[in-house]
């Protein structure tokens, strides 16, 4: 899980420097099917076919609903604003998702994470600071993100079971693709990519793919209370990122609004694995 967050950081960190020279759409276009190209490469070497019938079931357009507005979203929020303050906001998924599955799927939540969940949407708004000086309006983009992520990983609870790793990581980079199309279409403004920049969108691909290829292995191999708060490694790796390549300085406020949102997610992951 260490090695997934630290990857998916170091893939932010690409997908940011790269667009500070071509469009974001373009960015995420390339990416895309540089990703679908390996997934459907490992399906095939897998003996299943690149398509799945579960992909036209309701879980799943919902998934790709919330997988395209997230990546989108996402993405734009790390391009325009402060990787460390994009990936602060980000840490707040787990809370959301946790929510949603009382809402969606009847979980039973018990008061003590419930304060837990409020605790870390103070802690949000502590990084947000709407109405106050240190507001930046780009952070709002991570937000839209965060929410799209929790409505793909509510979804991908109700994906068939049927459907192997191979399969949705082609189906979740075909939806970056299409994230990309929408923003592509909106801004125009497409270059050929130089030497330098596709080498480096090639790295992107390759440590997203290891980094969705190690998250996989956590959280089928381990024990899922011990490894799943290892999530909130990847804000680590996030600021030291964006500290020594962007020159970033988070605040204090910024630093303990984070402090706040990791510590009620990972209270809320071990309260989840008592009885209430």
């Amino acid at each position: 899980m260490g090695l997934a967050m630290a990857a998916f950081a170091v893939e932010d960190m690409i997908i940011k420097t790269v667009a500070e020279a071509m469009p974001t759409g373009q960015v995420l276009i390339l990416f895309g099917l540089g990703g679908m190209a390996i997934f459907g490469a490992m399906a095939r070497a897998q003996g299943s076919s690149l398509w799945h019938p579960g992909f036209c079931t309701r879980p799943l357009i919902w998934r790709a609903v919330a997988e395209v507005s997230g990546r989108l979203f996402f993405t734009l929020a790390i391009v325009l604003a402060p990787l460390s303050l994009a990936s602060a906001i980000l840490q707040a998924t787990p809370l959301v998702v946790t929510a949603g599955a009382v809402v969606f799927f009847g979980a039973r939540v018990g008061w003590r994470r419930w304060l837990a969940i409020g605790i870390g949407f103070v802690g949000v708004l502590m990084i947000l600071r709407p109405g106050m000086s240190g507001f930046e309006a780009t952070s709002l983009l991570a937000v839209a993100g965060m929410l799209g992520f929790a409505g793909r990983d509510l979804a991908t609870r109700a994906a068939p079971r049927t459907m192997t790793n191979a399969q949705l990581g082609v189906f979740g980079f075909a939806m970056l693709t299409v994230a990309g199309i929408i923003a592509l279409c909106w801004t125009g403004g497409a270059v050929w990519p130089t030497a330098a920049q596709a080498m480096a969108l090639g790295a992107a691909v390759a440590v997203g793919v290891l980094a969705y290829m190690a998250l996989t292995g956590a959280m089928r191999l381990g024990e899922i209370s011990v490894v799943a708060p290892f999530r909130y490694t990847r804000l680590v790796f996030a600021m030291a990122l964006g500290i020594l390549v962007f020159g970033e300085q988070p605040d204090l406020m910024t630093l303990l609004g984070s402090l706040v949102v990791v510590g009620s997610g990972i209270f809320t992951l071990i309260r989840s694995r008592k009885p209430e």
